[in-house]
């Protein structure tokens, strides 16, 4: 198998997916003035920003970015966020990753957006491997794959071109 084949999305898809995502999220926010965009670095990061982009083109909502650093290894140390939680306490944050797996880092995200009053809070995902450990879902996802176990979805995210593969 070549390279291209493990190809799941390539640009196009992922930018139409994108797209799609950003109108959930402004319908699901539609009274809303702002909405945070919680992105889990390193990927999750990448692909809010291309959603926060999006966003801001097709909805009139202003839209903050914040960074979150998880520990993917050990997600029980501290989560640290670029915004402090005065910044979105009461206000819609959605939380973005690249791709759902065992759902150990979205569900300590969740965790430490938990420990603040929201208004809203809302999961999305680029890829949901449908594995998961945890008893979490994404509200919003580019795809649903189910995989076996000892596969691996990596998202790739180059300059000018990003794809979704099957290693």
């Amino acid at each position: 198998m070549t390279q291209i084949d493990n190809i799941i999305l390539d640009k196009k898809q992922i930018d139409h997916k994108i797209r799609r995502i950003a109108y959930q999220i402004y319908e699901n926010n539609v009274e809303e003035k702002e909405v945070i965009i919680a992105g889990i670095f390193e990927n999750g990061f990448l692909f809010a920003q291309k959603i926060k982009k999006t966003l801001e083109k097709i909805a009139p909502i202003k839209v903050t970015m914040c960074k979150v650093i998880i520990d993917k290894k050990n997600p029980i140390h501290p989560i640290k966020t670029s915004l402090n939680p005065e910044e979105y306490k009461n206000k819609s944050l959605v939380l973005v990753d690249d791709v759902l797996h065992s759902g150990t880092t979205l569900i300590y995200g969740i965790k430490h957006f938990l420990g603040v009053p929201l208004k809203q809070f809302n999961t999305v995902v680029l890829v949901d491997r449908n594995h998961k450990k945890y008893p979490v879902k994404a509200d919003f996802k580019g795809i649903s794959l189910s995989t076996s176990i000892n596969e691996n979805i990596s998202v790739v995210f180059e300059k000018g071109n990003y794809f979704a593969r099957l290693d």
